[in-house]
């Protein structure tokens, strides 16, 4: 039989001496994965992956069944992502999404769909309830806002709407509207 201390004699030493040697193990791993890094100050601006924005809005434009536009936006307005969804129920169609990233850093995200606006609302916003409206040059947006997260603002194109949503100032907002207001449909 080995020579081991009864366990009623085994304390907080003895639980650290035992987490020390997977303290370790977890920083190789994290190490090796390239996945933390330590930088003390302010957090520093990771690089934005590249999205080709015009090759997928034309896909979408050539597959989906609704207007597909995209928007020129000015310079370091820089796509990052983009995906289709369903809405499925009543009012429901397809989604077609791209993400920017403004100047200032902020995440802005576009979608189009031939969904009807409350469909488009419940499925993108949950909770959320119409808030008021906002003009953009010809064009009423319906603002959608909660206390506390980013606002969203649909607009009807009339065979399809339009959301825009994200963290975003007001200028991005405006700049995102009137860019997609001024779009032409392209041609599938």
């Amino acid at each position: 039989m080995a020579n081991q201390k009864p366990r009623i004699l085994n304390d907080y030493r003895d639980l650290l001496w035992s987490l020390i040697p997977l303290l370790l193990i977890c920083v190789v791993f994290a190490a090796l994965a390239q996945q933390c890094s330590f930088s003390p100050g302010k957090p520093a601006t990771g690089n934005i992956p590249h999205f080709d924005v015009t090759s997928a809005l034309r896909d979408d434009a050539h597959t989906l069944p609704f207007p597909i536009r995209q928007p020129s936006l000015p310079d370091r307005w820089t796509a990052n992502s983009g995906s289709r969804d369903t809405v499925t129920g009543e009012g429901g169609g397809t989604l077609s999404t791209v993400g920017y990233i403004t100047p200032e850093g902020t995440y802005m995200q576009l979608t189009q769909s031939n969904a009807s606006e409350s469909a488009l609302a419940d499925h993108i916003l949950q909770t959320r309830s119409p808030s008021g409206t906002q003009k953009v040059g010809e064009r009423t947006w319906t603002v959608f806002h909660v206390q506390g997260n980013e606002p969203a603002w649909i607009t009807d194109f009339g065979a399809d709407r339009v959301l825009i949503k994200g963290a975003g100032n007001q200028s991005a907002y405006m700049t995102l509207a009137g860019a997609i207001d001024a779009a032409q449909p392209l041609r599938s």
